[in-house]
């Protein structure tokens, strides 16, 4: 998932906006060169503020800001400790967490390890309906957390052992637990969000108070923008700007224009319709840096017109990803043709074999054969800049397979994603997805267990989830990689989704601001920006 996770934009997987009556600060966004300075950010409408319940990447770019995780990733995507002192296990099973000393919420209050204790129970609660609950799946003692009425309220696997230390005691062993521990999910939760033991307040998630290097000055201005400020007292890295303005647009077109005209200071995701242009335009403030984001198309298994399989293969073998990432793209991400990123170890090229070959002749006789609908629909969020592409895959569908297809755009991420959990009909539709974390399950559980917290489609295999499960528990990173795989190959047996295209940052900024970075999280690092001289 930070998003890690669901995306939104058509360059990565999840984002959102309202366009210029967002615009907030004007032109001011980049002032100065001063540790006073404020910049801004683009982003989307969040879907969710609260750590446990975010899994877009709209609010998981300002919950870095507002939280530090317990690890985070180097260039090699292994893990290093940040609000953790050490995270140990001598069996994968049983881990002692031991957190730094010196860490504070924005309200002063010091952080222990109750705060994490209180934050992952109440996020595994099932009442609760967190997003992210899923996450905690691996912990003891979850199962009598869920249902309609839980056993329980809260995990036997979590037990404190002083203020800065605590246990956590997995019901398996998992071989890359701490390296889960960098997800957002797993962010801390003050004493002060809470109005009585396991209740949240109602207003928490309007001004988050977390213990990260920024906190929030006011509060959350829906379709419009949220502000935070440096936070001084945090004990790690110091940001270099004293405000960020995450700017809320509705469409990506509105955010370049101002971009280019210095009224936007970052923009993380160039609209399709500008990139052969945007290296012109933005001259040495156009950059891409590598992501690992994952663009498909998605299917209601549970919806007759595409519960058959070979619908869906038929379906993809309709589409020349290769023409779309040439003519849309510009050649700014790749064909994906395999359901994990590039960027981890165990990935394999055109896992979906087939079904992931453009063929026009064999896609139609195939859609016939398995009685595939009249109609096509394809539905996408409008705030994401996906209309371009999604316009030629719909005149490809027409075209190969001799039937009607259209695109229908929902206004925001956040809608679409409502009416696909409602199961409101919406035909087939886009999604996206950045890793979480930096394993080949992050890719597989969340999106295609029966149980998947970002399972859409209603897909379920149970062969498919002992296999994540067996690869989990694994002893090696070897034997673990290889229970994955297996995995991934009965996704291409019953493809439930089409891999489209695996993305790449492409990203611009104003001439305000210096030292972009964006990572594989197609997250902009918000320590490490800075306002230009």
């Amino acid at each position: 998932m930070r998003v890690r996770r669901l995306a939104a934009w058509t360059a990565l997987p999840l984002a959102v906006t309202l366009g210029l009556a967002a615009c907030g600060s004007g032109g001011d966004g980049g002032s100065g060169g001063s540790g006073n300075s404020a910049v801004s950010i683009q982003i989307g409408e969040p879907k969710h503020l609260v750590p446990t319940n975010t899994t877009e990447t709209a609010g998981a770019q300002v919950l870095t800001g507002l939280f530090s995780p317990l690890v985070d990733y180097d260039a090699q995507n292994k893990p290093y400790e940040v609000a953790a002192q050490s995270i140990t296990s001598s069996d994968n099973k049983v881990w002692t967490i031991k957190l730094k000393d010196g860490f504070t919420f924005h309200n002063g209050q010091k952080v222990t390890s109750e705060d994490y204790i209180n934050a992952w129970n109440y996020g595994a609660y099932a009442p609760n309906g967190q997003d992210s609950n899923y996450f905690f799946e691996k912990i003891a003692g979850y199962p009598d957390l869920q249902g309609k009425e839980p056993k329980a309220k809260e995990m036997t696997g979590l037990k404190k052992v002083d203020d800065l230390t605590f246990t956590v005691t997995l019901a398996e062993p998992y071989i890359d637990f701490r390296t889960m521990l960098g997800y957002t999910a797993f962010y801390p939760m003050p004493e002060a969000a809470f109005s009585a033991p396991g209740v949240l307040k109602d207003s928490y998630e309007q001004a988050p108070i977390g213990q990260g290097p920024f906190k929030m000055k006011g509060t959350w201005q829906h379709d419009s923008k949220i502000d935070v400020e440096r936070y001084d007292a945090y004990p790690g890295e110091k940001a270099k700007v004293q405000n960020i303005e995450f700017r809320i647009y509705q469409q990506l077109t509105a955010a370049y224009a101002d971009v280019l005209a210095d009224n936007l200071d970052v923009l993380p995701t160039i609209p399709s319709e500008s990139l052969s242009t945007a290296p012109t335009d933005l001259g040495d403030r156009y950059q891409t840096s590598p992501m690992s984001s994952f663009q498909f198309l998605a299917f209601p298994t549970f919806d007759k017109d595409y519960a058959n399989p070979d619908v869906r293969k038929a379906i993809s073998m309709a589409i020349d990803r290769d023409e779309i990432t040439k003519s849309v793209f510009k050649g700014s991400q790749q064909s994906a043709r395999s359901f994990v990123s590039p960027v981890l170890p165990g990935y394999r090229e055109n896992t979906a074999g087939k079904a992931g070959e453009f063929n026009p002749t064999e896609a139609k006789k195939l859609y016939q054969a398995a009685g595939g609908p009249k109609k096509i629909v394809i539905s996408y969020n409008g705030d994401g800049g996906h209309k371009d592409w999604v316009d030629a895959t719909v005149n490809q569908l027409k075209a190969n397979l001799g039937v009607d297809a259209v695109g229908v755009a929902e206004p925001k991420f956040a809608d679409l994603l409502t009416k696909v959990e409602k199961k409101t009909p919406v035909g087939a539709f886009r999604m996206g997805w950045v890793m979480d974390y930096p394993t080949m399950e992050d890719y597989l559980g969340p999106l295609y267990s029966t149980n998947g917290s970002s399972n859409y489609y209603g897909y379920s295999n149970p062969e498919f989830d002992k296999l994540v499960k067996e690869g989990s528990a694994a002893k090696t990173q070897d034997e673990a990689i290889a229970k994955y795989q297996q995995a991934e190959d009965i996704l291409a047996k019953d493809m439930p989704v089409i891999p489209l295209r695996f993305g790449e940052n492409v990203f611009g900024h104003s001439s305000k601001v210096k030292n972009v970075q964006m990572d594989l999280f197609q997250r902009v690092n918000l320590v490490k920006i800075e306002a230009a001289s």
